[in-house]
Parts: structure tokens; C-alpha cells; sequence
């Protein structure tokens, strides 16, 4: 059966209808089987029979604020997707650290004309920043992002949070 992973946006532990098992439960109730998050900031992996993406974050982001009150912006995407992210190493050699702060940032829908690191491999619609954390700080880039592209329209997760989503992911 087909392996996905729902990235919400806007999770926060501090909200206890936010913790992970209050998101496992609600994509249980809507059928999913194998409902595992990782770390506690919007990442849950599940398995359906479905196969349109678009169907899958719709009936996610309606059961948000039915089930447990809250709205969250969810983008969905296959184990192929992320893999294919993950094999075309789109960093190089380059390592997270303190000093390069290694971004995802994937995108509801495909941008046209953007500038950078962006990876349409398998749709997976994720522009790849590194983040020079000697210069800048994190949260600057990513509300430079929110602010150019909208907080309805992406959500990131850092290089080593994909990778550990797909291992998960791994049959």
C-alpha cells in the first residue's frame, strides 16, 4: 500500500490538541493504517489505498478543525517522492551544522520562475536552501519565505527531519 506524509504547518507541542497521538488518531479515523508521526512538529506517515494527493490534503485539512479545533495547512507527499528528493542530494556535500542550516521548504502547488535550489523531481515541489546560520538567523529566512510565497502555500522541515521522515517511511 502507497506510504505518505502529511507535513502540517503551524504545529506546536504546547497545544495539547496538537500532541502526536491526538494526529495519529484523527488520520486513523479518516482510514489510514501504519499512523506514525516523528518529532513533535506536524510530521505523521501513513499508508491509504488513495493515490491523488490533492484528495488526501483536502480530507486531512478538513479534519483539523473538526476533530481537534485547530486549522493547519497540510501538504502531502509519496515515499517515492521524498526518496527521489533524498537520492538527487541536492546539498552535495554540503552537511548541516551550526554554520549551514540545510532547509526544505515544500510548496502546496508548483512555482514557476523561482530562483534557487528548486526540485520538481517526482513533483515533489521543495526548493532546498542553505542557510548561512554565521549571517542570518533561520526564523528571518523562513518568514522572507512565508512573506514571498505564503503561509497557506508552504511549510519547511530541515534536511535531517526529511531524512529521518523517510526512513521512517522504509519498508
Amino acid at each position: 500500500m502507497p506510504k505518505y506524509v502529511a507535513l502540517l504547518r503551524g504545529i506546536g507541542p504546547s497545544n495539547t490538541n496538537m500532541h502526536q497521538k491526538k494526529l495519529e488518531g484523527v488520520l486513523e479515523e479518516l482510514g489510514f493504517s501504519n499512523v506514525k508521526t516523528i518529532i513533535s512538529s506536524g510530521n505523521v506517515v501513513f499508508e491509504s489505498p488513495l493515490k491523488d494527493i490533492a484528495k488526501l490534503e483536502d480530507k486531512i485539512e478538513r479534519a483539523w478543525p473538526a476533530k481537534l479545533g485547530f486549522n493547519s495547512m497540510t501538504i502531502v507527499r509519496s515515499r517515492e517522492q521524498l526518496k527521489a528528493l533524498v537520492d538527487k542530494k541536492p546539498y552535495g556535500s554540503t552537511e548541516h551544522s551550526r554554520e549551514n542550516y540545510l532547509l526544505v521548504t515544500f510548496f502546496k502547488q508548483p512555482i514557476k520562475g523561482i530562483k534557487g535550489n528548486y526540485q520538481d523531481v517526482l513533483g515533489v515541489n521543495a526548493l532546498c536552501s542553505v542557510v548561512d546560520a554565521t549571517t542570518s538567523k533561520t526564523p528571518d529566512f523562513m518568514a522572507q519565505l512565508d512573506r514571498q510565497y505564503g503561509k497557506d502555500q508552504i511549510t519547511s522541515r530541515t534536511w535531517k527531519t526529511v531524512q529521518r521522515i523517510l526512513q521512517k517511511m522504509e519498508p
